[in-house]
């Protein structure tokens, strides 16, 4: 039962309850000396008995829904104070008109803080790792990762690279005659361009993540520049200047990157945007692309890469979202608060 309707049914049935009680009291001051005038009294043509249940139900129809609109307005703005926290947005002041659930407001503000205060403990946490593994991450590794990345392509994805060169021009300059090899060649050729994708993808997933000292606007746009000069795929990119914790900066960074290799691998997409911004104390990252995409029902849940970058958002309190149409294309989007305390310096 809805609040309107419950409100009205209470107010319908005490004014009738109310009508009773009216009734009674004066017929007892004023007995009658035949009761059944009672039935038979008429006001207007109209029978007194139901003249009064009307004009009861009628006040209690009008009182009910007066009641139940005041209530849900009410529950509207809690609704909607909730809401703004479940978004991680800045809690907005209650209206001075509802100053009844004034306790209410007050814990949700409590609750808010309380979580506000987590995430900061998160991101705190967060940047402390994220510290300690670019002080701890060892040489060694840094310069095998690096010396793999350059000999898979300095070999095999230039050996791609040619062996894709020499299909095209076999397959436009002196094609097949039959259309069954003209097939098998051209799925040749495919698959190759599909492995040069799958490689660069591996390439991706080679370097270091970490930033290494740079912002993340810096590394965002050196990363798309790269990948502009290396796929065939139309990149373009959204991005303002903001500061960030490290460990904010970190964890979006990988979340791009594990995107743009995504889609690389799976998307088939011709474009690719990126937007970095941020908006009312929120950092947003959303990349589209119009490549394949996928049906989400069936992702949801199977997707490792999707499950890696919803938890790499968590890791920071943020909000991972991701909207895909099969052959529309696929978007994601990450929202994180950034809490970051600006530090004057010192003299």
């Amino acid at each position: 039962m809805s609040t309107m309707i419950r409100h009205v049914f209470t107010a319908v049935l005490f004014s009738l309850f109310l009508a009773l009680i009216l009734v009674g009291l004066t017929l007892l001051i004023f007995p009658l000396d035949d009761w059944s005038l009672i039935l038979k009294k008429e006001i207007g043509n109209v029978s007194f008995l139901l003249l009064v249940i009307g004009i009861s139900i009628t006040l209690g129809t009008i009182l009910g829904l007066s009641i139940g609109r005041y209530w849900k307005q009410r529950l509207h703005q809690i609704e909607h104070r909730l809401d703004e926290m479940v978004k991680g947005q800045k809690f907005t002041t209650g209206d001075v008109t509802y100053k009844e659930l004034g306790n209410i407001e007050m814990r949700m503000e409590q609750l808010q803080e309380k979580l506000r205060n987590q995430t900061e403990y998160s991101q705190r946490l967060a940047t402390e790792r994220a510290n300690e593994r670019e002080q701890s991450l060892q040489e060694i590794v840094v310069q095998e990762r690096n010396r793999l990345a350059r000999e898979l392509h300095d070999s095999v994805s230039q050996q791609l690279f040619a062996a894709s060169m020499m299909m095209s021009a076999i397959n436009e300059s002196n094609p097949p005659e039959h259309d069954s090899i003209k097939k098998q060649m051209q799925m040749v050729e495919n698959m190759i361009h599909q492995s040069q994708l799958e490689m660069r993808a591996l390439l991706l997933h080679l370097r270091p993540a970490a930033l290494k000292g740079k912002s993340l606007q810096k590394g965002v746009e050196e990363l798309l520049i790269e990948m502009t000069q290396k796929v065939p795929m139309e990149i373009d990119w959204k991005i303002e200047e903001f500061r960030a914790d490290k460990g904010v900066e970190d964890q979006l960074f990988r979340i791009l990157q594990e995107s743009m290799s995504n889609t690389l691998r799976h998307a088939e997409a011709v474009t690719f945007h990126v937007m970095l911004i941020e908006r009312d104390e929120t950092v947003i990252l959303r990349t589209v692309d119009n490549g394949k995409g996928f049906d989400m029902e069936n992702s949801r849940t199977g997707s490792y890469g999707l499950q890696n970058m919803r938890e790499r958002a968590y890791e920071v309190g943020g909000f991972f979202k991701v909207i895909s149409v099969p052959n529309e294309g696929t978007q994601l989007e990450v929202k994180v608060p950034n809490l970051r305390k600006e530090v004057e310096p010192n003299d």
